[in-house]
């Protein structure tokens, strides 16, 4: 007997709930219903909607089909069932046969700018990191391992400064401990609440390192106070916070902050497989010019060796090299420990997952769904790019022809952190009265493609801690592109906020200037009606803007044509004189009506 024959709008359709990945075709869409894309195709013209058998479709475009045939369906991002299929590989491995061991701490040092942080970390690895940072501020995230005890601490140094907030709070999602940095003179400020913020909302336990305990004007009970307001009860008061004085100057109080950051480690009871796939976080990334994409990754599970195919976020490669914390070159890493990785393909989006791969071609597959759809989520940020002007000196012809204002900037970094950073802090200062449009944001230095990008939207390139070669630097005069470099983040913001205001519409304010009050009215020949009145604030002036007030109503606006004392034309008269004045085209005048002089002034917007 013949198998039955369907024709596509009586075909069975899938039971239980279907996998349907965002952004399919009417072509990847039918299949997976058990329908045709022209199926697909013809129901959304019916329901107004005209798409192509190769046109992405929207969320709601497929929900709609689906619920028509009755299918329950899970949408997913593009690659996700992938990232199913690598994750359940990992999870093949983390079985009861491989013993779970104990792994060294992940300890984060926070604080406010200029407590100590980066001086503490410098005591504990006794190597001098303070005078290579622009500022005396620390601008990526470092990671570093120190031996105590017989067990080793893996060390995270976050910048302190108020901009690298996500950079800050990635750190505290890769970390066990919290080291908070808190100077005894200075106490808790603004970015140290910030750090205790994310401390807590990533549900990790803080150590509090009272730093510049030697200073004279110390005061460690006023601190302790102050962080008891913020749910950080010191243990000396009956909390559960672990305080410990500290001078990073003096090298004080470092191995007891040591011995404490092991107890809780040890009541933490930190676990990890020592074996299989490794898997971790992307710290820091950047692009270095001999050696291509290095990045900065921590292991938390399993071994990293030399030659394992590794994808991390949308990059992906087989392992090179792999350096130490020390520059030293390793065969493998285990849990708990910062590793510099060579041999990616691209720079890692700091802050992204990443794990050994079976093989070359999961990695790569897996990390190209990754780069696609980071890429489709990019494109309307890209695509915002619009006409005209936008660099920091040429806006005015915008605002001038009534135009909303826009600056429009492409970004370069030495390191993904700190480009991240470079963005975050832009963004926080955008204002809705001038748009800012990022054209083009990447790791590395500035290059003629950079120029001629810049060159074609009227955009201003941004370098932090990158500068353009010979090359780029000519084509930019060519073609009158600005170029503005920087080794300190704060600059680039007081920079970019001097322009954003130098692009609003100036806006004025009214200051009165003068008060007099009309006593006589004389109506000379030739002349009109002459007002002789009393000054009795400020001073009147020939040619001041004036406004005429009866029983405290404009009556009328204009300016002053003549101003006399006596006989004699004067171009002023202050408070307490009298004095005659003529307005233009102005007649009806009163007795007791107020003249009142202002003048418009420039407000400097803020």
């Amino acid at each position: 007997m013949d198998a039955p024959t369907y024709t596509p709008e009586d075909a069975p359709v899938p039971t239980g709930e279907v996998v349907v990945e965002r952004l399919c075709t009417p072509q990847e869409l039918g299949p997976k219903l058990n329908r045709t894309a022209a199926d697909v195709v013809r129901f959304l013209l019916q329901n107004g909607e005209m798409v192509t058998a190769t046109q992405s479709l929207p969320d709601e475009m497929i929900e709609l089909f689906a619920a028509d045939l009755g299918v329950e369906i899970r949408l997913v991002d593009p690659g996700e069932e992938k990232e199913t299929e690598l994750q359940a590989l990992l999870a093949i491995e983390r079985d009861v046969e491989l013993d779970l061991t104990e792994r060294p701490p992940v300890v984060t040092v926070m604080g406010h700018v200029d407590h100590g942080k980066t001086k503490l970390l410098d005591q504990i690895r006794n190597a001098d990191v303070v005078a290579g940072e622009a500022g005396g501020i620390t601008q990526h995230i470092g990671a570093y391992q120190v031996h105590k005890n017989g067990h080793r601490i893996t060390f995270i140094d976050t910048p302190g400064h108020e901009a690298f907030t996500a950079m800050r709070a990635r750190g505290a999602e890769a970390t066990d401990i919290v080291v908070l940095v808190v100077a005894a003179d200075d106490g808790v400020m603004p970015q140290t609440v910030e750090a205790i913020s994310h401390a807590q909302a990533a549900e990790v336990p803080i150590v509090v390192a009272l730093n510049k305990i030697d200073r004279p004007n110390a005061n460690p009970s006023r601190v302790m106070q102050q962080l008891a307001e913020h749910d950080l009860v010191p243990e000396q008061w009956g909390g559960n916070t672990v305080t410990v004085e500290v001078s990073a100057l003096e090298n004080l109080g470092i191995d007891e902050l040591l011995e404490h950051i092991l107890v809780v480690a040890e009541l933490e009871e930190l676990r990890a497989y020592p074996s299989g796939r490794a898997e971790g976080v992307v710290l820091e990334s950047h692009l270095d010019v001999g050696r291509g994409p290095v990045a900065t990754l921590l292991v938390q599970d399993g071994c990293l060796r030399v030659g394992e195919p590794v994808v991390a976020g949308a990059a992906w490669g087989r392992v090179r090299a792999l350096m130490n914390d020390r520059g030293e070159q390793v065969s493998e890493a285990g849990p708990g420990t910062p590793i510099r990785v060579l041999g990616l393909s691209a720079v890692a989006v700091a802050g992204a997952g990443f794990a050994v791969a079976p093989n070359e071609k999961v990695a790569a597959r897996v990390a190209s769904t990754r780069e696609h759809w980071q890429r489709i989520a990019s494109l309307g940020r890209d695509l915002s790019v619009v006409a005209g002007g936008g660099r920091l000196e040429d806006i005015f012809q915008e605002i001038q022809a009534g135009e909303t204002a826009t600056l429009k900037l492409i970004v370069k970094a030495d390191m993904n952190g700190s480009l991240e950073a470079v963005i975050d802090a832009l963004r926080k200062i955008e204002r809705d009265d001038v748009k800012m449009v990022f054209v083009h944001r990447a790791v590395g230095a500035v290059t003629e493609n950079d120029i001629q990008l810049a060159a074609t939207a009227g955009a201003t390139i941004i370098g932090f801690n990158v500068r353009p070669d010979r090359k780029a630097r000519g084509l930019a005069d060519t073609e009158q592109v600005e170029i503005r470099t920087y080794e300190v983040i704060y600059q680039i913001i007081d920079d970019v906020q001097a322009a954003l205001l130098g692009m609003l519409a100036p806006s004025y304010e009214e200051h009165v200037t003068g008060e007099a009050e009309v006593r006589e009215i004389f109506r000379i020949r030739g002349v009109g009606a002459v007002a002789g009145c009393y000054v009795q604030h400020g001073a009147v002036n020939r040619g001041s803007k004036v406004r005429f007030l009866r029983d405290g109503t404009v009556i009328w606006k204009g300016e002053i044509r003549s101003l006399r004392r006596f006989k004699d034309d004067v171009p002023e008269v202050r408070a307490g004189f009298e004095c005659g004045v003529g307005l233009s085209n102005f007649q009806d005048l009163k007795s007791g009506d107020v003249i009142e002089t202002y003048e418009e002034r420039e407000v400097l917007p803020t």
